[in-house]
């Protein structure tokens, strides 16, 4: 009886052992999240293309700028003014991110980046939306220098103003956040 109890375990434990390992390649083809941050589905248009990955990532506190145009009766966007933090408490600021848009080290290297035509999403009406933008130009040696796409995710506030400005060239700051990640090609990596 005590043999019979042995053998069943060791069955048990062998039945374990292969249904992991059978199920390892499954897991393997499967979608890798780590690889950036988790998408609702429409927000599929801002994924990175798969020879990207991930290179590092930043949380960013600070304002989106406008300005009222009496003509056109609307708030345009002037520029972002953000600083860029390595921690999500906005701890160990690590850069600034600017007009351009621009996103700049604190050790000087530099990208600027356009917004890639069609894609965005906008998961929470009260904030700005999500965006992929691919480098326009980089400067500088750093942790910029071999970004190729930026997705920016996460979004609190700096929607434009909704009543209208009082006169023409009136600016307005308005309270945001956001996480920036950004992507490197891999061939670039290995040059």
């Amino acid at each position: 009886m005590y043999r019979t109890k042995i053998n069943r375990v060791i069955q048990l434990l062998a039945l374990i052992a292969l249904v992991t390992i059978g199920l390892q390649p499954a897991q393997a083809n499967t979608f890798d999240n780590t690889n950036g941050p988790e998408l609702p589905e429409q927000c599929s248009s801002i994924r990175v293309e798969e020879e990207n990955k991930l290179a590092f990532h930043v949380y960013a506190r600070g304002v989106q700028v406008y300005k009222w145009n009496l003509v056109t009766q609307k708030w345009d966007l002037l520029a972002p003014v953000a600083s860029l933090f390595a921690e999500e408490n906005y701890f160990g600021e690590v850069g600034t991110h600017y007009v351009g848009p621009t996103w700049e080290s604190k050790s000087g290297s530099k990208i600027e980046a356009r917004r890639v035509q069609g894609t965005g999403c906008t998961p929470d009406p009260t904030a700005i939306a999500w965006l992929l933008l691919s480098k326009f130009r980089t400067e500088g040696n750093g942790i910029f220098s071999k970004v190729t796409f930026i997705q920016r995710v996460n979004t609190t506030g700096g929607l434009a103003p909704l009543a209208p400005g009082l006169i023409d060239g009136e600016t307005k700051e308005i309270p945001y956040t956001a996480e920036y990640y950004f992507y490197s090609a891999e061939n670039l990596n290995s040059n």
